[in-house]
């Protein structure tokens, strides 16, 4: 009489399955540790897979490639900042007021966080087939369930202030304001960083200034509002 092997199986399944995302979410924490240490641009697999204590192909065995690497880090800086946003979205009592509280806790968390700014933007400027070959379907939904909500906060937010006449824009342009507001707000935040604006001291002769992040903070604030009642 034969004996059935299948539940040993699955139990060697399930273990590497457990061993296999205890390792990615290894290599993750690694790559946020770097990105926050020194900054996206300086982070490299190499010195990721030295911090696990893995070689190289390793990394790419669990990841398709560093896109799909730096785009499941940034989740991690998402969860983060939905749990900013939704604490003061939550003690605000207004839909004006609502507004100006994630605005602001958004740009509180990039300026806390500039490796966030930088991730968020590098995978920004990568047009949407490439990150589509690049990134595999499960961590191309992770990343656009991160984002989304996030953006989920903002445009309630937004809707409600229509339905409340506080705000003067259709409803069902909530959602298209919100992903303005965040690409708007990354562009913002690099200004921030850097601090310097570009002017005219006189006609044709450029000259560069000062900036201060509570201007970009302010200003940002002020154009979400514009914006919602145009």
């Amino acid at each position: 009489m034969s004996t059935t092997r299948a539940p040993e199986t699955d139990g060697r399944r399930r273990a590497a399955a457990i061993r296999r995302r205890a390792r990615e979410a290894d290599i993750i924490a690694a790559t946020r540790t770097l990105f926050d240490e020194r900054g996206v641009r300086d982070a490299q697999i190499e010195d990721i897979a030295r911090a696990v204590g893995i070689n190289r192909a390793i990394v790419y065995r669990h990841f398709t490639g560093k896109e799909e690497l730096f785009a499941l880090t940034l989740v991690g800086y998402l969860d983060e900042l939905r749990e900013a946003i939704v604490l003061v979205d939550e003690a605000a009592p207004t839909p004006t007021e609502r507004l100006q509280a994630i605005v602001g806790a958004f740009v509180d968390y990039g300026l806390a966080h500039p490796a966030f700014v930088d991730c968020a933007q590098a995978l920004m400027r990568r047009p949407g087939p490439e990150l589509l070959d690049e990134i595999s379907e499960s961590a191309l939904f992770r990343l656009g369930r991160g984002i989304s909500s996030c953006l989920v906060v903002l445009s309630n937010a937004i809707e409600a202030g229509v339905e409340s006449g506080d705000f003067t824009i259709a409803s069902d342009d909530a959602t298209v304001l919100a992903n303005i507001l965040y690409a708007m707000g990354l562009g913002a935040l690099q200004l921030a960083r850097v601090g310097i604006l570009v002017k005219e001291a006189a006609p044709g002769i450029p000259t560069v200034g000062v900036i201060s992040s509570e201007q970009v903070r302010s200003h940002l604030v002020a154009s979400a509002l514009g914006l919602v009642t145009r």
